[in-house]
């Protein structure tokens, strides 16, 4: 039969195109893994158009593009997806498999909880769990020997990979909160901004990444024809720049009740969201949402509630609700229901 591609290794390349900016050290962990076999890995790198000076070169880069072409190169004739992170080799199509195992979840917690579990079964080398805390969801990897010099390039090449899957399984973004890694800050600690969305925290173990858990609830939008046409071409999808955020619009909503000075600052609220205030609003646009459509729904959720929980003067009312005076709250109370707030509150019973 003929191989297929598997998504694992080729998740710590940052996007399918652009400058050079995957770090060297990721190709070094490469070659390391060629060394413990004995093997040479000079086919691979010349397929990848990496000259053996550019290896001498701590601060070289290479594209996403390169990155792709030695990890491809590299899994087959090693004949090991894990490149020789574990004690043992994980044969081609390993991931793959997990794949499999995965899709057919109801919900992308139930497929991470399965990837988790099944990949304890090819390796106890590292431990992977899923865990809730709050609002918070982490994927956390306990390390169980000794990875070595293979270390770093384990560590987020899985957290990448399942990352990468977890996004293409429900077709959507899925933002970082937070990574963490329990080794010390690398000299190339500036790309972990790209590999890994949210800020990032060095000599803290466990090494994991934290996300928003309502994103756990959501429905897998693959199926296994859809897996077969990915495993075909995991390369590309595994680093794919998700434009769809299923779950921004609910995520504005809430960041906008938790924090209503944010209604005047759409920099502030894309700096808590982790995203840059044009990625927030063409977002949305995908979504057939807006901004301001979204500020309006929770400033006029909030006056409803006040207007008719307390007995706050309107003036008070519109602050709370995040207006800048009273007159413009009125206007736009007005817009939304046909009455004024205090005609609002003498027509509406209150609420319980």
């Amino acid at each position: 039969m003929p191989r297929t591609a598997s998504p694992a290794p080729f998740s710590t390349a940052i996007t399918t195109t652009g400058p050079a900016v995957t770090p060297m050290a990721f190709v070094h962990a490469i070659v390391e893994a060629y060394a413990r076999q004995g093997r040479s890995p000079a086919q691979a790198l010349a397929l990848a158009q990496i000259a053996p000076a550019a290896l001498q070169d701590p601060a070289a880069r290479i594209t996403a593009a390169q990155m792709e072409r030695i990890s491809g190169a590299a899994m087959q004739e090693l004949d090991d997806e894990g490149l020789g992170w574990f004690s043992r080799r994980l044969p081609w199509g390993s991931y793959g498999m997990l794949a499999r195992a995965s899709i057919s979840a109801p919900s992308l917690g139930v497929a991470l909880k399965r990837w988790c579990r099944h990949h304890g079964l090819m390796t106890d080398d590292i431990t992977l769990k899923l865990t809730l805390a709050g609002d918070s969801a982490t994927l956390s990897i306990t390390e169980n020997r000794d990875l070595g010099a293979l270390r770093e390039f384990c560590l987020v090449s899985v957290l990448r990979n399942i990352h990468g899957l977890a996004c293409w399984m429900i077709d959507s973004r899925l933002p970082l909160q937070a990574a963490q890694f329990p080794f010390p800050t690398p000299p190339h600690a500036e790309v972990y901004g790209v590999l890994f969305s949210g800020p990032t925290t060095f000599d803290a173990a466990p090494a994991g990444i934290r996300f928003d858990a309502r994103y756990l609830a959501l429905p897998l939008r693959r199926d296994e024809q859809a897996l077969q046409q990915m495993l075909q071409r995991a390369l590309p999808l595994t680093v794919l720049q998700y434009r769809r955020d299923r779950l921004l619009a609910q995520r504005v909503r809430q960041a906008l009740s938790l924090h209503p000075a944010l209604i005047h600052n759409a920099d502030s609220l894309a700096t808590l969201l982790h995203v840059s205030p044009r990625t927030l609003h063409r977002q949305l646009k995908d979504e057939g949402a807006s901004l301001q459509a979204l500020k309006d729904e929770v400033r006029q959720a909030r006056a409803r509630e006040l207007l008719l929980r307390t007995s706050r003067p309107i003036k008070q009312v519109a602050e709370a609700a995040g207006f800048r005076n009273e007159k413009s709250f009125i206007r736009a109370f007005h817009a939304w229901t046909g009455l004024s707030p205090a005609e609002f509150r003498r027509q509406s019973p209150p609420l319980a």
